[in-house]
């Protein structure tokens, strides 16, 4: 709705002033009507009338007389004219009256004017207050309600939102899951090519391994039988020449007696050095640096039960892998039974000697 304007200061007191001008001019406008439509009065008549007659000659007592007749109607003529002046003034008094009358009549007529549009006019604002107000509060309406729509819109909004991630992650999940799978499976066959693969090496290294101990064990089993042959042939040879040099010296001279000996001490000596370097041999691992033409001198501590009581290195091979495997061999032997029964003499060397090792006295 339009709103309406409030009048001003100036507008409200506009028509009252245009009224009361009007009216004064009216008020005049009769006056001079009133006026110019009086009927115009008789002269005026004294009321004593003389006729005064001029004598040749006069007395003194007619000549008073005649100013006292003269006087009486010139106060009568005066009378007249201030009754005339009073009625005249009467009547201006009357129309001023009637005027005055009129002009309050007329501005009560204008402030009952003025109070009832005045009265129009705050009815009119409290009849536009009271439209501004129904239309504020059908606009607060209005925009509560469009608030209110906007809302249920953000909330539809939002469900649908949260519903279309909800989706969205289920799905992701769902892909996630379904790619997990497949490479779940497909580690899984790949595992399990990988462990067929590794299976069938291992079984191809132990099938070689196994093979490989065949062979090293029929290989250990011929060295030990080579070694037990030569062991046992060591030991009947000494045991044949140690009767045989006991022969000799029941038969022979104290130093032919000597002599053999001595010499039948170094085949001894011989015999258990090969024996020694058999037993280091059956316990040495061979590292992959030892080569042809490597020499390690090691000195080796006994007991008289043959038990080795140490192994250090004397003189390195220049290998320290190689020396480590040599002095580690030679400790792996624990104890010698063959030495057993040794005299005193023949075993006193054994009790802190050196000894010379090689790849190939190692390899047998």
């Amino acid at each position: 709705m339009r709103e309406q304007r409030e009048p001003s200061a100036s507008e409200n007191y506009f028509w009252p002033a245009v009224w009361a001008i009007g009216l004064h001019v009216l008020i005049f406008g009769m006056l001079f009507v009133s006026f110019a439509m009086t009927p115009d009065l008789p002269p005026s008549k004294p009321i004593v009338q003389a006729t005064l007659y001029q004598l040749k000659s006069k007395s003194q007592a007619t000549t008073q007389t005649n100013q006292k007749i003269a006087g009486e109607a010139k106060k009568s003529a005066a009378r007249q004219t201030e009754v005339e002046q009073m009625e005249q003034k009467k009547v201006e008094q009357e129309a001023v009256k009637a005027a005055e009358q009129k002009k309050e009549e007329a501005a009560e007529k204008a402030a009952d004017a003025k109070k009832a549009d005045e009265a129009k006019a705050s009815e009119a604002k409290k009849a536009d207050e009271a439209k501004k107000a129904d239309d504020a509060k059908k606009a607060d309406d209005a925009k509560k309600a469009t608030e209110a729509k906007k809302a249920e819109e953000k909330k539809l909004a939002d469900i649908a939102k949260k519903k279309s991630e909800e989706e969205a992650k289920k799905a992701a999940e769902e892909e996630a899951k379904k790619k997990a799978a497949e490479d779940a499976k497909k580690k899984a066959a790949e595992d399990a090519k990988k462990k067929a693969a590794e299976d069938a090496k291992k079984k191809a290294v132990a099938d070689e391994a196994k093979k490989k101990t065949a062979e090293d064990a029929k290989k250990k089993a011929a060295a030990d039988a080579a070694k037990k042959k030569a062991v046992e042939a060591a030991r009947k040879s000494t045991e044949e020449k140690k009767a045989q040099a006991l022969a000799d010296l029941l038969s022979d001279t104290p130093q032919r007696q000597q002599a053999l000996a001595d010499e039948q001490g170094d085949e001894v000596a011989g015999s258990f050095d090969d024996l020694i370097r058999a037993r280091a041999a059956e316990g040495w691992a061979r590292p992959p640096s030892a080569r042809k033409n490597m020499t390690v001198v090691l000195q080796i501590g006994m007991l008289p039960d043959g038990t080795v009581t140490s192994v250090t290195v004397a003189k390195s091979s220049g290998d320290g892998p190689f020396d480590s495997s040599a002095v580690a061999a030679v400790k792996n032997i624990g104890r010698l039974t063959e030495m057993q029964g040794m005299k005193p003499s023949d075993f006193n060397p054994y009790r802190s000697f050196k000894m010379t090792f090689t790849p190939e006295d190692l390899a047998l």
